[in-house]
């Protein structure tokens, strides 16, 4: 008797950003599964697959956030439960999903006696059974040798670019600090446009604290189209956005993967020379985040996209022809 082993693909969303989850499942064209999350009276989270995962490859996305009644490490804490109980139910193969890498700006010591806590998330996914990391647009490309095993590192690009295309010929794409001139450039040469970068400092010591010191590049008259992987507080895309707007830009637009608007960011961005800001759905945008000025694109079809290429066991870096190697 010849067996013939069917190949099953399972896709379970955690609670924080179920809109993406289940555009991706549409995207996939499968049943989103319920891992029926909930508390106890305590606040100990507690997860039960729906249905039986046995054989299965599994693919378990949650975005690392916060909201009204949940913490982002609630919504980690949540992840990991989910994975232990994939690999309990005897599923084939887990890989985790996550839109947002939490705690991925923690991926070194930059002073003494501090932890590297985005290597200890990617040590507890391991530790919970995950065997396969995605995520889109990590805060620094290190971080995928924090994991051990293969890590999927999608980038959010070909949206951002194909949004930014619509701006106009007189575009100039600018990097808010040094360190994000390689990504800048990436995108620069992909639209055809000219780079500009911010020079500033940080405040040592000081969380979130900012100071924007100059522009390189000719930006008067012109279109500058900031670029970076999140918006935290705003502190930074503000800082360069006036720094733009005082050398004579004609529009300032922010471009980012990931909106995190934590604290004053709101305000910030209102108050900011910023005309318009576009972010994915890597996070969800609750109605009290919403302003008139940002916009929100999908990055559902290249998660799925990448989902797809794991379970076939195809390229997934082809998606992107290699873009999201570097």
């Amino acid at each position: 008797m010849e067996l013939v082993t069917k190949k099953k693909l399972a896709l379970i969303a955690g609670r924080a950003n179920l809109e993406l989850a289940e555009e991706v499942a549409g995207q996939l064209g499968t049943p989103l599964l319920d891992a029926h999350c909930s508390e106890f009276a305590n606040g100990e989270l507690h997860c039960k697959l729906e249905s039986s995962v046995r054989g299965t490859d599994v693919f378990i996305m949650q975005s690392h956030t916060s909201g009204d009644s949940f913490t982002i490490n609630d919504t980690i804490m949540e992840h990991l439960i989910m994975v232990d109980a994939a690999r309990r139910a005897s599923a084939k193969r887990i890989t985790v999903v996550m839109p947002f890498f939490g705690y991925g700006r923690q991926d070194r010591k930059s002073e003494g006696r501090e932890p590297i806590t985005a290597r200890l998330v990617a040590d507890m996914f391991a530790a919970a059974g995950a065997q396969r990391l995605m995520s889109v647009d990590l805060h620094s490309g290190q971080i995928q040798g924090f994991f051990n095993g293969p890590v999927d590192h999608l980038t959010a690009m070909p949206v951002l670019v194909n949004y930014m295309s619509t701006l106009g010929d007189d575009l100039v794409v600018v990097s808010p600090d040094a360190g994000r001139v390689k990504v800048a450039e990436r995108y620069s040469n992909m639209l055809h446009a000219d780079l500009a970068i911010i020079h500033k400092r940080r405040l040592k010591g000081a969380k979130n604290a900012v100071e924007a010191r100059d522009v390189i590049g000719d930006v008067a008259g012109r279109t500058c189209v900031l670029i970076d992987d999140m918006i935290d507080t705003a502190g930074t895309i503000v800082a360069a956005a006036e720094q733009l707007h005082e050398k004579g830009a004609a529009q300032v637009v922010a471009a980012t993967t990931h909106g995190v608007f934590s604290g004053p960011a709101i305000d910030r961005l209102k108050n900011s020379p910023i005309q318009r800001i576009v972010v994915t759905n890597t996070l969800p945008l609750p109605p009290e985040k919403q302003l008139d000025k940002i916009e929100v694109v999908s990055v559902a079809n290249i998660i799925a996209d990448a989902i797809d290429a794991v379970f076939e066991d195809t390229s997934v870096s082809e998606i992107f022809d290699g873009h999201n190697q570097s």
